[in-house]
């Protein structure tokens, strides 16, 4: 089989990985490397990214991306919510970052960048200074954001309207990385921002289903409770991995490729509902709770739509929850465990209401913008409760 050259870019700093990608995808390569500290070699001909995330539980995998899977990827999105300009303002070596760039790539744009840190002020100037015009007509501009990112832009708009004319200017905000919690959506909409909230991973290019309602030719369906999707935009799976790859991207009887997603879902007139992760599940007294259910009813509480869910040992039930709330007082911890095991109880069950409130100054990040859950986990298991 051909092979081509995998190489990282020159750095991190988001203008390398653009130069980088576009030769990647638009010229003759080498291919690139992102996230894989200096991972470098050879890799089949057509591919156009090698890109390595640890994900929130910091299992390491790198995964295998064609040219011709993000290109297909980006005029899916293009023909979902239009064409126009790209505000990157995520990591450029995680898959969202990606396909702004090749968005941007593809419509003859260069993007526009928010470098370092993420800060509500240098994204709103960067925004507001996208407004162009072609032909006479505004070029829509777009951006692509966590969760996390759109939260701090709404405090912000709060006592800032420059912030809160940026969150207007977009023709869309897609949000993924995470599950977006509804409390914070509806601040957005009431804000007048358009969120489209997008679902997928690096296995699929990026997000390729847009409010539960898959892109063009992306096929979805749920077998034995996991959500599994298919399309042009699949990657053709992990580095040096063949097991692995057999495993999460099976060939069915009709020739069908699939990509095992891991989560649990449903689909009900078309639309996809994520309940979780499948292995985001812990067994308290005998019975299976969902922490992503449990993570969903807490975020939907007023003051806790960042607070995050992480599996504790408990010693009658065996495996517990805990609840880490950034921002929120010590003293406050027991006053709002008790509401949140009476909501949780409702919502979920009275087995998985959780054991603990933890208040913490901030919550620690990857480099992606989610929350660093073995870090949380870590953390927990070094404060043990009183």
């Amino acid at each position: 089989m051909p092979r081509v050259r995998l190489e990282p870019p020159a750095s991190e700093d988001p203008r390398d990985v653009l130069r980088a990608l576009r030769a990647a995808v638009l010229g003759a390569g080498p291919a690139i490397s992102l996230g894989g500290a200096g991972l470098a070699g050879e890799v089949p001909a057509g591919t156009a990214a090698v890109v390595t995330t640890s994900g929130s539980t910091g299992v390491p995998k790198s995964v295998v991306i064609g040219r011709n899977a993000l290109i297909s990827s980006a005029y899916a999105t293009a023909a979902r919510i239009g064409e126009g300009a790209w505000l990157l303002a995520v990591p450029a070596t995680y898959v969202a970052g990606v396909q702004v760039i090749v968005r941007a790539l593809l419509a003859d744009r260069e993007p526009a960048v928010v470098s370092g840190p993420f800060r509500p002020e240098p994204f709103a100037a960067a925004a507001l200074g996208m407004a162009s015009h072609a032909d006479g007509q505004r070029v829509p501009s777009y951006t692509s954001l966590v969760p996390a990112q759109l939260q701090r832009l709404l405090d912000a708009a709060e006592h800032d309207t420059t912030v809160a004319q940026a969150l207007r200017s977009f023709e869309a905000i897609l949000i993924g990385g995470q599950a977006l919690a509804p409390a914070v959506r509806r601040r957005a909409e009431e804000r007048g921002a358009r969120i489209v909230r997008t679902y997928g991973s690096s296995e699929t290019s990026g997000g390729c289903v847009y409010d539960g309602v898959p892109l063009d030719g992306v096929d979805m369906r749920v077998a034995d409770g996991e959500v599994l999707l298919s399309g042009p935009m699949l990657a053709e799976g992990y580095l040096g991995d063949p097991a692995r790859t057999a495993s999460v991207f099976p060939i069915d009887g009709a020739g069908t490729r699939w990509y095992r997603t891991g989560d649990g879902g449903e689909i009900v007139d078309g639309v996809l509902h994520v309940t979780g992760r499948l292995d985001n599940v812990i067994v308290s007294g005998g019975v299976n709770v969902s922490l992503d259910r449990v993570e969903a009813a807490v975020r939907g509480m007023p003051g806790l739509t960042s607070a995050v869910v992480v599996p504790i040992p408990d010693a009658d039930w065996g495996q517990g929850s805990a609840v880490v709330v950034p921002g929120l007082a010590a003293a406050e911890e027991e006053t709002v465990l008790a509401s949140v095991r009476e909501v949780v109880a409702e919502a979920v069950g009275a087995p998985a209401r959780p054991a603990r409130v933890v208040a913490v100054e901030e919550l620690p990040t990857l480099s992606s913008g989610k929350p660093d859950r073995a870090a949380l986990r870590a953390m927990l298991a070094r404060t043990p409760r009183a």
